[in-house]
Formats: structure tokens, C-alpha cells, sequence
């Protein structure tokens, strides 16, 4: 008998879902209450490094570092015409990946509106219409992603301020953005805005970064408030009010005037009005769904996968556990090992990381040894006259096999996966240094960091191997 399979949402991990199950011979519904691709390429990753991307590039015409023999000048820069090309390519991308495969698979069937569960075999779908629809199925993944979470400020809810969603589709850059948030999206869209011609005062609860290597937070910091953001860490935004065209914040003991205000203060599951409880599934105290590494929730009939649980809030690892998920909905056996993720941020200098920081490591008992190395060391970075940042691997002490690499450069993160997969590999710092590194790339700070652990690397030659 064929089964059928209702999913929940449309997204990274929805669609990858759908995709391997439909291709295993179950009969799909796919609901989806909004527009079809959910977050990463509707209002997030695209739209995002589209933004960030543009004002990489402006950033460069007004400023370099060789800026004395190549003249430079201030862009003037078109936000209606960036936002058209932006959202056309987020037009073309949701139909490309999303709508054409999905709506054209004779396997899946796509409906729109709001699904909840009656138990654990039968969903509500509400639509557009008053009537109700009652859905069977023989096994169910929930992927519904998550959404902006908006934090208990005294008169922040009677104003009108941005999310991330609102901000990125904003149709003119505010003279003043106050951006309160000290995280990934928070430092991406702070730093775009402020390269685009805003003035730009980021306010953060902790140190930028907190959850990473002290260190990242540190060096980013310095380098935003060198292109001109105020950077106020540490703080925490009390109130807000708002008349039309001006926000007035009171910041612990002082008061900033802004003309806009981006709440970027970290994302929830959307897992509230699924009446998860009708089908017996648990969630954490954030409502965050459940699941072993199977991605199988409390109700042996139904999964989960993507942002609606705690896995770590990434495309990538959102679409891997809808495949593995599909597989095992129809009797598979795979598991989600998440204990190798590379990470990004998008800022410039980007910041990677990749398995354990040094402070993460001694928390869980490990001795370990770790080096620094600062960009002044690259011959890549010197010769693109661009050092900011740096190269720090995290080993065990003695054995030398590599725990974890944190990186602060430019475009740290297509040197991350090299890490990864190094740790992958179970590779010590000795192996990084017996491995040909191609000269003058970037990556080749992997190599020279490894090579800090046994000696001076200031007193190399250029491409000592």
C-alpha cells in the first residue's frame, strides 16, 4: 500500500523531504500556509547576501587599501533599483528550486493553509475559505521553520520597528538605524546598512557573538566601529516610543534618537498553533520540537526537521534532516550527525567556525592546546593588503588531533569546510602541516597556524613547506 505522507511547510528541510519521499513512492501532501520556499530564499539567506553582497561592493568603490594609486569615489546608491534586482532574483530562485519541482511532481500535492493536529493520524487544514478540511495520513513531518523573536521591551510592540523580514525589503536606508541584537543576523545587516550610507548604533546584550570564542567578538567589534558603527556591547535596550519618523530608545542610563529600529534578537520555532499537543508531541521550553537523531518526535508516526527543532539553525543541516528524515519515514535507517557544522556569518571580514572553541572544550574536561594566528602572517592577506583577523585551531593536548577552528577573515568561509573535513578525518595539527597548501591562497593559514605549534612561522620563508 502506498503511504501517505503529510508535510508541513515548504522549506530547506520541507522540500528535500518531499523530494525523497516522492522518489520512494509515497503519495505527498505539502502544506503550506504562506508563499512556498519558506525562509532561506523568500526573506532570508538570498535576500540577505544579496543586501550584504551589494554593500560589499560599495564598500570597496568608497574604500580600499589601495585607495592612493586607484582613485576612489562615494557610490550613490539606488535603493529602488537594488531592492528590484534583489527581489528578482528571489522571484526567479523560489520558482526555479521551489515552485516548478514541488507543484510539478506528479507525487506531491500542494495545499495552502493553516494545518493542525486533531491526533496523531489526522491533521485540520483551514484555507482560505470558512470551511475545514480533515486530512489522514499514515505518517507526518513537521517543518515549519521559525520566526523572528520579538523580546518583552515596555512599548516596543506599539511601534513600528523592523525584523530582519521587513528590513531587507525596505524601500529607502534610514539616515539612523538602531539595530538591537549582537548576533548573526544583527552584525550582517548592521554592517550592509552602515556600507549603504546609514548611521548606523548596534546595541547588544552581551559581547558580539556571545556563544563563539571570545576573541571573534572582540576582533569584529574593533573592525565595525573602525568603518564608523557605534557598538555599544553590553547593554540592553529598556524602552521604546516612537512618533512618526523618530524612535526614542532609552539605553540603560542614556537616550538615542534613531529614525528606525531592527529587532534582531534571535529566531523561535513556528510550532504554537500546530496544537502539537493533540498528537502527543513534545517540545522544549523555547517550543522547539523534540527529536532523536533519527528525527523522530515523541509520536512514533511523526518527525521533525529544520528550525522547528534545536538542531542548529542552518539551511544545510535543514535540508539534510528532511532527506534523512523522508528515508526513515519509509522505513530507513539514517541518522543526522551533526556533530561536524561549519558555520558562517557574512560579515566582512566573514567569521567561520567549525567544531569546538577553546572555552566549549575545557568545559567538557578536554586539555587542550590552541594557537592564534593573526592575518600579518598570511602572505595572501598581506599581498591583498587586508589583515584583519586571524587563524585560531583548537587541539588536544598531546595527541594534537584538531578539536575545533574559529577564523576571522575575508572569505573565512570558504575556508571552513577544508577544517571540517580535517576534522572529519580525525587529523592532528602535525597532518595540517604535511599537507600541500597551494601558495597565496588564503586557506593556507590553516597550514601556517598548524605550523605555530611546533615553530616560529615568522621566520619562514614565503612557502616553506
Amino acid at each position: 500500500m502506498t503511504p501517505h505522507v503529510v508535510i508541513i511547510g515548504s522549506g530547506a528541510a520541507a522540500s528535500a523531504a518531499a523530494l525523497r519521499a516522492a522518489s520512494g513512492g509515497a503519495r505527498i501532501s505539502l502544506i503550506e500556509r504562506g508563499t512556498l520556499g519558506g525562509t532561506c530564499v523568500n526573506v532570508g539567506c538570498v535576500p540577505s547576501k544579496i543586501f550584504i553582497r551589494a554593500a560589499h561592493i560599495a564598500h570597496l568603490r568608497a574604500h580600499s587599501p589601495f585607495d592612493a594609486s586607484i582613485s576612489a569615489q562615494q557610490p550613490t546608491v539606488n535603493r529602488a533599483l537594488l531592492l528590484q534586482q534583489q527581489q528578482q532574483r528571489v522571484t526567479e530562485l523560489r520558482h526555479a528550486k521551489y515552485e516548478n519541482i514541488l507543484e510539478g511532481h506528479p507525487n506531491i500535492t500542494v495545499l495552502r493553509g493553516q494545518a493542525r493536529f486533531k491526533n496523531a493520524s489526522t491533521l485540520t487544514l483551514a484555507g482560505n475559505s470558512s470551511t475545514v478540511q480533515e486530512i489522514n495520513f499514515d505518517r507526518a513531518l513537521i517543518a515549519t521553520g521559525a520566526a523572528p523573536f520579538i523580546p518583552e521591551i515596555p512599548g516596543l510592540r506599539d511601534t513600528p520597528y523592523w525584523t530582519s523580514t521587513e528590513a531587507l525589503v525596505a524601500e529607502q536606508l534610514p539616515k539612523h538605524l538602531v539595530v538591537y541584537g549582537g548576533s548573526i543576523v544583527a552584525l550582517e545587516l548592521a554592517q550592509a546598512f552602515l556600507r549603504l550610507g546609514s548611521r548606523v548604533t548596534l546595541i547588544a546584550r552581551s559581547t558580539l557573538l556571545a556563544k563563539d570564542d571570545l576573541l571573534i567578538g572582540e576582533t569584529l567589534q574593533g573592525i565595525l566601529a573602525d568603518e564608523g558603527m557605534r557598538v555599544l556591547a553590553g547593554h540592553t535596550l529598556r524602552r521604546v516610543s516612537h512618533t512618526p519618523g523618530r524612535y526614542t530608545l532609552d539605553v540603560d542610563s542614556e537616550i538615542i534618537h534613531a529614525d528606525q529600529l531592527l529587532i534582531a534578537t534571535g529566531r523561535n520555532p513556528n510550532t504554537a498553533e500546530l496544537n502539537l499537543e493533540q498528537a502527543g508531541i513534545q517540545t522544549d521550553t523555547r517550543g522547539a520540537i523534540v527529536v532523536d537523531d533519527h528525527l523522530r518526535t515523541s509520536t512514533k508516526n511523526i518527525y521533525a526537521a529544520g528550525d522547528c527543532t534545536a538542531s542548529p539553525a542552518f539551511v544545510y543541516v535543514a535540508a539534510a534532516a528532511g532527506t534523512r528524515a523522508a528515508a526513515n519515514m519509509l522505513g530507513g535507517d539514517e541518522r543526522l550527525d551533526i556533530s561536524i557544522v561549519p558555520a558562517v556569518v557574512f560579515t566582512d571580514p566573514q567569521v567561520a567556525t567549525v567544531g569546538l572553541n577553546e572555552s566549549r572544550a575545557r568545559q567538557l574536561g578536554i586539555k587542550v592546546d590552541t594557537r592564534t594566528l593573526s592575518l600579518k602572517h598570511v602572505p595572501r592577506a598581506l599581498a591583498n593588503f587586508d589583515t584583519r583577523g586571524f587563524v585560531k585551531l583548537v587541539a588536544e593536548m598531546g595527541s594534537g588531533k584538531l578539536l575545533g577552528t574559529q577564523i576571522v577573515a575575508p572569505e573565512a568561509g570558504e575556508l571552513i569546510q577544508s577544517a571540517a573535513l580535517a576534522l572529519h578525518a580525525g587529523m592532528t595539527v602535525h597532518d595540517l602541516t604535511t599537507r600541500l597548501f597551494p601558495y597565496l591562497t588564503m586557506v593556507e593559514a590553516l597550514k601556517l597556524c598548524a605550523q605555530t605549534f611546533s615553530k616560529d612561522v615568522t621566520q619562514l620563508s614565503c612557502c616553506a613547506g
